[in-house]
Formats: structure tokens, C-alpha cells, sequence
């Protein structure tokens, strides 16, 4: 059954958490939906983790097209979400067309950063899913730091919050806020809440699938390390370095053989050639 918005809404209602990991290509997302995961998500984050960028602001559409097509030949059933990238929705209008060109490939809604609600009511009007982002926005804070920790900010990023419900978001992303807070906006907002190092009490959680599987050589404190792949891999590719070095890869397991009577055919043309 495809996961619609209605069905995401439906969990914030009825108490269930909503699942949601990045993802950048098309095995990724396969073993994603086999896993059941409720929201597929390809971010611009793919700049930092795939594409070698040193910030997201890198990532053009053109890019972030390429990888949602790659996502989408693996998702059926799971919500397919897409990031904006930087500098394609600043006004309504290159908005529409940053987020139509992502529908076109398959995405079943997009997301900007920031406290937008313009731009969130316009692509709304012309039906379109538009997911918000608070707290830290990597493509708007040069720093990486926790957002909301003083009265000030927290009462700005709580009424932001409102603002972009009214404005018609379909979902909020909570990012690197204090958990008290992002439980406050959570149970003020009737739409659903994603968070990624905003703790336990969001509607549900997100984590880059690089980091919870350990491909990034960093320790994140909100990212908790479900396997290390970037330790297991390495070993692998020094394992396979010092066979073929040492010729005992490839064995005979690996090998295909001519039939006698056809390699001889070949020895005896390989005479008269000469």
C-alpha cells in the first residue's frame, strides 16, 4: 500500500512514530522499502555525503533530479520526499518550477528550509506537498549549532512553527533544537513532526542513512551507530588488496575453463596464424 500524507497524518494521530532515512540511490532505496520504511528521503545532504561537497549549498537541482531518479526506480511504497536545493525558492513563482521539475520525477513532495510561509502557501495553492524545516538549516546557518536554547528564539521558532501550518505545510522537520522544545511544537502543531537531533518526542525521527550506518567517519551525538560499515569495508578492501597481491584471488572458485578440444582447436590456429 503507498504511503500517502494521509496515512503520515494518520500516525501522528493515532500515536505511531513515522520512520524517514535519506537516501541516495537505487539499492539504498530498495533494502529501505524492504525495511518498511515510512518516508524515503533524497536530501541535499547527498552533497556532503556522496558527492564529496563541503556544504549543501553546493547541490544544484540538476544534481538532486539525478539522484531522485535513482531513488524513485526503488521506491513503490514508501513516501518519497525531496529536498529543494539551495537558491530555487526564493520567490513563489521559481519555486513552483523547482518543485514541479522534482514531481516530475517522481517525488511526492518537496522541502524548503526556513520559516517560508509564503512560499509554502503558493506551492500549496497549486496542490502541491511542501514539507517546512526549522530549527538548524544547513543551507541558511553557516554554523552548525543548536537552534532555540534562549526564550527568544525558542518563542520564533515556536510561532514559526504556526506560521507554516497556516501557511498550509504538510509536515515540519525539527532540526538540532533543545528536546523540550520540539515537544512543545509538536503538541501545538497538528501536522506531523520529523526530528533529527530534536529527541524523543517528535511524531517521528530521521537520521542520514551515512551516519547510522556508519559510512561517515564522524561520531554524531544524535546519530546512533547501527553498524560499521566504513570499519567492516576497509577491512574487506585490504583483505582483497593483500590476495591479489599475494595471487590467492582469483582461485579456481573463481575461474571459468574452454573445453579441452575447443582451447586446443585455438593452440593449433594460434601455429598456422603466426
Amino acid at each position: 500500500m503507498k504511503k500517502t500524507m494521509a496515512h503520515l497524518h494518520d500516525k501522528k494521530r493515532s500515536g505511531q512514530k513515522i520512520v524517514m532515512l535519506t537516501c541516495y540511490d537505487y539499492r539504498t532505496a530498495v533494502l529501505q522499502e524492504k525495511a518498511g520504511v515510512d518516508v524515503i528521503f533524497v536530501g541535499d545532504s547527498v552533497g556532503t555525503n556522496v558527492l564529496g561537497y563541503g556544504s549543501e549549498t553546493e547541490v544544484s537541482l540538476d544534481e538532486m533530479l539525478y539522484h531522485l531518479k535513482m531513488v524513485k526506480r526503488g521506491v513503490n511504497e514508501a513516501y518519497l520526499l525531496v529536498d529543494m536545493p539551495y537558491r530555487t525558492y526564493e520567490e513563489p513563482q521559481i519555486a513552483l518550477e523547482t518543485a514541479r521539475a522534482l514531481l516530475a520525477q517522481g517525488a511526492d513532495g518537496v522541502k524548503l528550509e526556513g520559516i517560508e510561509p509564503s512560499i509554502i502557501e503558493f506551492l500549496r495553492g497549486h496542490g502541491i506537498e511542501a514539507w517546512g524545516h526549522i530549527g538548524y538549516n544547513p543551507q541558511l546557518h553557516r554554523d552548525v549549532a543548536v537552534q532555540g536554547k534562549t526564550f527568544e528564539q525558542a518563542a520564533a521558532l515556536i510561532e514559526g512553527a504556526l506560521e507554516l501550518q497556516r501557511a498550509g505545510a504538510s509536515m515540519l522537520v525539527l532540526e538540532l533544537v533543545p528536546e523540550e522544545l520540539a515537544d512543545v511544537i509538536t503538541n501545538r502543531l497538528s501536522i506531523p513532526t520529523i526530528g533529527i537531533a530534536a529527541g524523543r518526542y517528535t511524531d517521528g525521527q530521521v537520521l542520514s542513512v551515512n551516519d547510522m550506518l556508519g559510512v561517515n567517519p564522524q561520531k554524531l551525538r544524535h546519530a546512533k551507530l547501527y553498524m560499521d560499515f566504513s570499519g567492516q569495508a576497509l577491512e574487506a578492501i585490504r583483505s582483497y588488496s593483500e590476495e591479489v597481491r599475494n595471487r590467492e584471488f582469483p582461485a579456481e572458485s573463481h575461474v571459468r575453463h574452454m573445453k579441452e578440444s575447443e582451447l586446443r582447436r585455438v593452440e593449433e590456429w594460434l601455429r598456422f596464424a603466426k
